[in-house]
């Protein structure tokens, strides 16, 4: 193929952006439209806002649509007139009909920032840290009408560190992602790359977070609660309870195996304390871990050495949380 691929881009948050600016800067590749979602009302003012796509198309001077139903029957007319050789989606937020998938001559590929058939859905990078995944990646697949089963042409793995946030893995899979699909694109359109099924062993699915999932379990150990900070940092946050009131743990870090904790007075899971050094460690199931960042309710975030002062006592206790889910 001579003729430099027509693409559609499909996307609406950050993630998509590194995807879209790849697409622009790819010699064979011309974006001839991008679609995302409609502007929603952000913020306690609820001002109505555009997307990071919508945002970077526009800096790009880009064609752009913003469907409520992208898979509306009239919309799919429009589509039909740019003459798209590929559709590509990047966390685009709305499924894609038959009809819709058919317009483009090679079809729809999607970057999804897993290792397929492991966490499909709607949440990949945040269930990968919240199970405790030492590795992930992103997959570009063809898109089929079964959530994320389609055939893949490619992926590329990705190490989680133990101190990587859900902010940090998502980052990384964006550069990672839209690198690999405009390496693929051009095999792919020319022929020289046949997509592979998906296996079915493995299949995992990461469904949406939700507000129960913000508790932290005190019953669990380091590990957990320390990935349960992480993966939902820096959205939504973990939480716990303190006097009645919900607060969110920011930023935790795990202790050497030879740390002490002589200092410390005995507690329950929940008990945080302060060390002699002015580190505050919070008691789990099976040890300490070390609390650095909090925001109380209704206040900023701020250092949990600086929240800990501000009590004003020797130790406190965060108290259960399984009547909030």
């Amino acid at each position: 193929m001579t003729d430099k691929i027509r693409v559609v881009m499909l996307g609406t948050p950050d993630f998509a952006v590194p995807t879209l600016k790849a697409l622009m800067n790819a010699p064979t590749v011309e974006v001839v439209l991008v679609i995302t979602q409609p502007d929603r009302p952000v913020g306690r003012k609820r001002q109505l806002t555009p997307s990071p796509i919508k945002q970077a198309a526009i800096e790009y001077g880009l064609p752009l649509l913003q469907p409520e139903k992208v898979s509306a029957a009239d919309f799919v007319e429009r589509l039909e007139t740019y003459r798209p050789d590929v559709m590509v989606t990047a966390a685009y937020g709305q499924i894609l009909s038959n009809r819709l998938l058919a317009v483009p001559r090679y079809g729809c590929l999607n970057v999804h920032a897993s290792l397929l058939p492991r966490w499909r859905g709607a949440a990949p990078i945040h269930r990968a840290i919240l199970a405790g995944d030492s590795e992930t990646g992103v997959t570009i697949m063809k898109t089929v009408k079964e959530l994320d089963a389609g055939p893949i042409l490619g992926m590329q793995a990705v190490a989680i560190e133990s101190s990587d946030t859900t902010g940090d893995l998502h980052d990384r899979l964006a550069e990672v992602g839209a690198d690999l699909l405009v390496r693929l694109l051009p095999e792919y359109t020319a022929g020289r790359l046949v997509p592979s099924e998906q296996p079915e062993a493995g299949v995992t699915y990461a469904h949406r977070i939700v507000r129960k999932d913000e508790w932290i379990d005190l019953t669990n150990t380091v590990v957990q609660v320390h990935n349960h900070v992480r993966g939902l940092s820096p959205w939504p946050g973990a939480a716990l309870l303190h006097g009645g009131q919900p607060i969110k743990l920011w930023r935790t870090a795990l202790l050497p195996e030879n740390s002490a904790n002589d200092s410390l007075p005995e507690g329950s899971s929940g008990t945080v304390c302060m060390t002699n050094d002015g580190s505050v460690r919070l008691k789990c199931e099976d040890g300490w871990l070390e609390i650095l960042e909090v925001q109380p309710s209704g206040k900023r975030k701020m250092s949990a050495r600086d929240w800990f002062r501000g009590l004003r006592i020797d130790k406190t206790q965060f108290e259960p949380v399984e009547e909030n889910g």
